[in-house]
């Protein structure tokens, strides 16, 4: 008896499904991720309310910091930008979400766009190489 009803515990233990993902982890380089893009970006921060406020990560917006929004690069990533206008290169941190004009890529800070010269324009060609992959973490503030 004891020998026939642990062939039926493990029986039925057989059965049970086994675990779709052996990870948490949120693996954002898959296959279908391009490395490097090209697009037009803008900048925000300057006179439209922006300044201070909370970015998409959590962190307060600092206009006149190095730092950009990306619709859908997980957060926290580190990019690359050329302005392809005047070869100017600039490696920045996506902390927030954005642009939401049509046609555009990126929404650099204010001081991204003064090291990038493309605050006279307004806007400019850019190539965006994703240097390091980010955590998707929203910082709260204390």
């Amino acid at each position: 008896m004891k020998i026939s009803s642990l062939l039926l515990i493990l029986l039925i233990l057989s059965c049970a499904p086994s675990p779709r993902y052996n990870s948490n982890e949120v693996n954002w380089k898959n296959k279908d991720t391009k490395d490097t893009f090209y697009g037009i970006s803008s900048f925000y921060g300057l006179n439209d309310g922006f300044d201070g406020n909370l970015t998409a990560n959590g962190e307060i917006y600092d206009k006149d910091g190095i730092s950009a929004a990306h619709k859908t690069l997980p957060l926290n990533s580190v990019v690359k930008v050329t302005n392809l206008s005047n070869g100017k290169s600039l490696t920045l941190r996506i902390n927030d979400r954005g642009p939401y004009i049509d046609g555009r890529i990126l929404d650099c800070s204010y001081g991204a766009a003064l090291k990038l010269d493309f605050v006279q324009e307004g806007t400019t060609e850019v190539k965006v190489k994703v240097i390091k992959w980010g955590d998707n973490v929203y910082k709260k503030q204390n």
